[in-house]
């Protein structure tokens, strides 16, 4: 595409229309230009204002088809390769991360979360079941009776995040000590799959006290950590002060 020579030779009317829109001494030297289209170019001017260092003034200059002259479109201050910007927009469910719930947050599910699938809730179909079959409600196991439970892919996801979280294996803690957790009698065993790699921690003194804690995890709290000292607090002499006389 052919540059148009007339827009690409109006430098003074594109400074001059950049002066008038800009706070006053904030434009600077002309920077060169980019042909956009048939009889359209930008020209560009430095920023000298301290606040937008890196920035440039674009001014978008046109000349109508057989016009001899050209006139100003569009002033802008636009960020050149080495301006500060704002970060990109971050959806507000992408910017929450663990640990950010406070008390009145509300984290909604997306009803196509991956991570759950559908559960069981027909108890309005189970009317004269009796109660103590192992179909009526008050007889379920845990985790019946929910619209979604979780999913292959979501315990898949939560076992991965806890092996590699601070209660996993590969921890600090873990490392610094010879026992594990599979081996303690303070850890409590969980149903399902997840409880051929994990257990709760329930000793009130260990760092993981009622956290999923991985089977090979460990501290420096394990059940068979045993004190076998013999050490007695010193004895002291009876003394029975009316015979002033030591025992």
């Amino acid at each position: 595409m052919a540059t148009d020579t007339v827009a690409a030779k109006a430098v003074s009317l594109a400074k001059a229309a950049a002066e008038e829109d800009a706070p006053e001494g904030s434009v600077g030297d002309h920077l060169g230009f980019d042909s956009d289209d048939e009889r359209v170019v930008t020209h560009y001017f430095a920023c000298l204002d301290p606040a937008y260092v890196g920035w440039r003034w674009a001014v978008v200059v046109a000349r109508a088809s057989r016009a001899r002259v050209a006139t100003v479109s569009e002033v802008v201050l636009l960020p050149g390769a080495d301006a500060l910007v704002a970060p990109a927009w971050v959806p507000w469910s992408e910017r929450v991360r663990p640990g950010d719930l406070a008390v009145g947050t509300v984290w909604a599910t997306p009803a196509d979360d991956p991570r759950l699938t559908a559960g069981f809730t027909g108890a309005a179909d189970l009317d004269g079941v009796a109660a103590q079959s192992p179909v009526h409600p008050g007889q379920w196991e845990i985790g019946l009776g929910r619209v979604r439970v979780l999913s292959a892919y979501g315990r898949d996801v939560a076992a991965d995040r806890w092996i590699e979280g601070e209660r996993g294996p590969d921890s600090t803690m873990a490392k610094s000590v010879s026992l594990a957790c599979s081996s303690c009698g303070f850890l409590i065993p969980i149903g399902g799959p997840l409880g051929q790699a994990f257990g709760v921690c329930a000793h009130d003194m260990s760092p993981a006290d009622g956290c999923v804690v991985a089977l090979n995890f460990g501290c420096g709290a394990h059940s068979e950590i045993v004190d076998t000292s013999t050490e007695r607090a010193p004895e002291v002499p009876i003394v029975v002060e009316s015979e002033f006389e030591e025992i």
